[in-house]
């Protein structure tokens, strides 16, 4: 039951994630009217940023309650936030709007991550860890994969969906508001789904007893407790770590579906074709991620990940290439590359901390390194205005942080065939 909480709520989380990148540019077409052309690019930046600086602060806020009141009960609200205002986006009349409701709504999603890894990594058994930290990376991946799918299929049946909301009593200005621009509004509104979830994790889905026995006997968690009794090294290094993969992903590759809407001369179905190429290389290779760390070790296998995202990276962005099958191939390696440090970070960072604080520090390693991501996304539209909206160009220049990786992962603690610290 705790196994299958997590996935859920990983798809779901997944599955609002990947919602703004679909609907990103038709939303802020509508929202801004005429002006739309030149700023597309800093309200993407400023409301991707929004966003990760919000689950950055939900990741942290949402872990120390799980440490707080269990990861059970901490969960489902943070479920619950993320569904139901991103629903709320739906209703907006400007893009200052969309961005503020998408930071609420992120709050829930940073949340949701630190929370599951934590429960399933806890109760389940130390050799079960490898297979359960690629499971996680891919049911995210499979939401990111879900509403790609929704958007294409929405596409295919605008008609027919047009024509039954309105047979059901609809005003015709709801149906036209719903549908117009690819059913942005609509995509929103199927995000508040996931809120039925928190009925099944409140009633069916036990607590953690490593958690229960820690909370029994020791102090009560403070988020400062990640800096202190010789943890803070290995907390800045944890989160620079996920801050790489991080950027990687929010800085070049989360503009790919953007970028093919563009190249195609915004054929309807276009970005939804990038969005389910990058999402089927995520799925595949966050599940190898976690098993080449375990083949390997933690140490080499980030080190790998790095040099194979860095090199994808350069051939995509920096080749001539149009749209087509080849680019989709290359969108399915470069979002199966980039994507598969969400494989392995949900393996590593639990195997750093003891249980009193483990989804508190494992939740402001990865969360608060989305700040640092924030950083380069708003770098991201700045470089995007400055190159006159040539992703590519863009995204090459971001996609240089994995070479940092390669140095960085040399300075942090190996921790294959190790116990869980108490």
């Amino acid at each position: 039951m705790a196994l299958l909480a997590a996935i859920l709520g990983w798809m779901f989380d997944g599955f609002e994630m990947g919602l703004f990148p679909l609907v990103a540019r038709p939303a802020l077409k509508e929202l801004m009217g005429p002006s739309a052309g030149g700023q597309i690019g800093t309200w993407f930046s400023i409301i991707m940023a929004g966003f990760l600086v919000g689950a950055a602060c939900g990741g942290i806020f949402f872990g120390w309650l799980g440490d707080r009141i269990g990861r059970v009960k901490a969960m489902a609200w943070s479920v619950l936030v993320y569904s139901i205002f991103t629903a709320v986006c739906g209703f907006v009349t400007a893009a200052w709007q969309l961005a503020i409701l998408r930071f609420i709504a992120s709050l829930g999603m940073g949340g949701e991550w630190a929370l599951g890894v934590a429960l399933i990594m806890e109760v389940w058994p130390r050799g079960s860890r490898p297979m359960l930290a690629g499971v996680i990376g891919a049911s995210g991946n499979m939401g990111y994969l879900s509403v790609a799918l929704v958007g294409f299929g929405l596409n295919s049946v605008v008609g027919w969906l047009g024509e039954t909301l309105r047979s059901i009593g609809l005003p015709e200005a709801w149906v036209v508001a719903l549908l117009a621009n690819s059913g942005w509004r609509l995509l929103l509104f199927i995000g508040a789904l996931p809120a039925f979830l928190t009925l099944f994790i409140i009633y069916f889905v036990p607590e953690s007893q490593r958690w229960q026995h820690a909370s029994q006997s020791g102090p009560k968690n403070r988020v400062s407790d990640v800096f202190k009794h010789g943890l803070a090294r290995t907390t800045i290094l944890a989160t620079l770590l996920s801050a790489v993969a991080l950027l990687g992903t929010w800085g070049s590759a989360q503009w790919i579906p953007a970028w093919a809407d563009k190249l195609s001369h915004e054929m309807p179905n276009a970005k939804s074709f990038a969005q389910i190429c990058m999402s089927a290389g995520a799925i595949l290779c966050t599940l190898l991620a976690a098993f080449m760390a375990q083949a390997t070790s933690r140490r080499w296998s980030y080190f790998g990940l790095c040099l194979l995202s860095l090199a994808a990276c350069a051939y995509l962005f920096r080749a001539p290439i149009a749209y087509g099958n080849w680019f989709l191939l290359m969108t399915f390696v470069v979002g199966g590359l980039t994507a598969s440090f969400y494989g392995w970070l949900p393996l590593y960072l639990p195997e750093l901390f003891p249980t009193r604080v483990r989804a508190t520090g494992q939740g402001f390693c990865y969360n608060f390194s989305r700040v640092l991501a924030a950083g380069g996304t708003l770098v991201s539209g700045q470089l995007l205005n400055h190159f006159h909206e040539d992703y590519a160009q863009m995204c090459a220049v971001i996609s240089l942080i994995y070479a940092v990786g390669l140095g960085l992962i040399w300075f942090c603690p190996e921790t294959k065939g190790k116990p869980l610290p108490e």
